[in-house]
């Protein structure tokens, strides 16, 4: 088979490159060496975590928040079967719906696993036996899989990746999690809003350490009132599968040492690329000492007819990342010269509140020596937020002191993944916080706490605080 795009996963990053690259009318074809296509987002990770958030959620307020609005809720519990299957129901839609586009878009799909054979040359093994693919261009597009360290093994019973914690079939009563970062935070507050006892370790000093100080610690407030209990600071040292139980021992920030049990531990401390059975080697390619494939700013690797995008090259490993780089490499190869900022790449935190942020943090800034200014406005102080019942979070942003350009924009509260769009847009054109604030922003929404901060961000000039 002779194509002009032969794509290696079929992940956000690899099925969007796919798509693209066929809108651009060069032929492709995709290898997936699972049955069903979407990758680790659509099938174990975004889609079913974010299923499960959003009806543990659903629960949670019924049983905490419904009376405050006037309304009575007799006989409530979960029915976690019920809530597993919807959870699958959706997973599956989802996949069937990235099939029809293949189909719609002529994407020849591979069932099976690839391998080089050289740089534009790759053998796809699947149950129908072996198809060799001659390709102009080749992109990796593999992902990534849970990190797990010595003394924290996988054993998928009782010590759990995000993958098993998705899938189990009784809700455990006490939960462990190792690593408060994004997966850790978003399914420990499943199981808490469920009714588990739900300790979280983590080794460096604050939640969420990969974002601006404020958000962490504002998000630490509001878990603790789930029932949530965090150990900041702590060193684990050994788990171990103790049959009925887990333990987990650590030692604690103040030097004390912590032995903890729990029915499971789910390990939660970040993940790792996916290159086995690759055969990089027969490409001329290797990876680097952490197992990721050395790219250009432009993700093309050493070898230049082979690309790589997503997880499997480093950065923020996150779906869009992935979309975005998928996007711009299928347009690169098709003859265009498209524009990437991964500065402006939005992360985010599907617990309530939300989390999101996009640009640099307060502590990046410092780090640059850059001289910045700040504006912050609380949710509670909106209208909009009030009559939700919404108390909890803010929106800040940083501006240069000098220019007033917006550097960052950081943000916990009610729909912050989706109010995240609008300061990535202003970002992508350079403005201004005095723009933002210029600009008219519909009453009573949540949004309006944007506009908000950056009137506070251009001369302590909020309206409503």
């Amino acid at each position: 088979m002779k194509v002009d795009v032969m794509i290696i996963g079929g992940g956000p990053g690899g099925y969007v490159a796919a798509i693209r690259a066929a809108q651009l009318g060069l032929t492709v074809a995709l290898a997936e060496r699972h049955e069903r296509l979407g990758g680790t987002c659509t099938n174990v990770g975004c889609i079913p975590s974010k299923a499960l958030l959003d009806s543990s959620e659903r629960y949670h307020e019924a049983a905490k928040a419904f009376a405050g609005h006037g309304i009575r809720v007799a006989g409530l519990e979960v029915d976690w079967p019920a809530m597993r299957a919807r959870k699958d129901k959706v997973v599956q839609i989802t996949a069937l719906g990235i099939d029809k586009l293949m189909e719609k878009n002529g994407i020849t799909r591979l069932r099976g696993t690839a391998r080089f054979l050289a740089p534009g040359r790759v053998a796809v093994a699947g149950a129908e036996g072996e198809t060799v693919v001659e390709s102009r261009h080749v992109v990796v597009a593999t992902g990534s899989k849970p990190l797990d360290l010595p003394f924290c093994r996988l054993d998928k019973e009782r010590i759990i990746s995000s993958t098993e914690a998705l899938a189990l079939a009784e809700l455990p009563r006490r939960l462990l999690v190792i690593g408060a970062g994004v997966i850790g935070l978003e399914l420990g507050s499943v199981f808490a809003r469920l009714g588990a006892k739900v300790e979280v370790l983590e080794a460096l000093d604050r939640c969420l350490p990969g974002m601006d100080a404020d958000l962490g610690k504002e998000l630490e407030r509001s878990l603790k009132k789930l029932g949530m209990a965090f150990h900041i600071g702590a060193r684990v040292s050994q788990v171990e599968n103790l049959g009925s139980e887990v333990r987990v021992q650590a030692q604690s920030a103040k030097g004390r040492d912590l032995d903890l049990r729990g029915d499971l531990c789910l390990v939660a401390i970040g993940r790792r690329p996916y290159t086995e059975g690759l055969e990089l080697a027969a490409a001329g390619l290797d990876t680097d000492a952490r197992g990721f494939i050395a790219v250009d700013g432009h993700n093309r690797t050493a070898v230049p007819q082979v690309w790589a995008i997503g997880d499997v090259v480093g950065g923020a490993m996150l779906a869009h990342k992935a979309e975005e780089e998928g996007v711009a490499v299928a347009e690169r190869i098709a003859g265009q010269q498209p524009h990437l900022d991964h500065r402006l790449i939005p992360g985010v935190v599907y617990t309530w509140p939300e989390v999101a942020a996009v640009g640099d943090s307060e502590e990046e800034l410092k780090r640059q020596g850059r001289a910045y200014k700040s504006g912050s406005f609380p949710f509670i102080a909106l209208g909009r937020a009030r009559a939700a019942g919404e108390k909890e979070g803010f929106v800040k942003i940083l501006a240069d002191a000098a220019t007033d350009e917006i550097l960052g924009v950081h943000m916990i509260g009610p729909r912050a993944a989706d109010l995240i769009a609008e300061a990535v847009v202003a970002m992508e054109f350079r403005a201004a916080a005095e723009d933002l604030a210029r600009s008219c922003h519909a009453h009573p929404t949540y949004a309006e706490a944007v506009k908000e901060a950056a009137l506070a961000a251009t001369g302590d000039r909020a309206l409503h605080l």
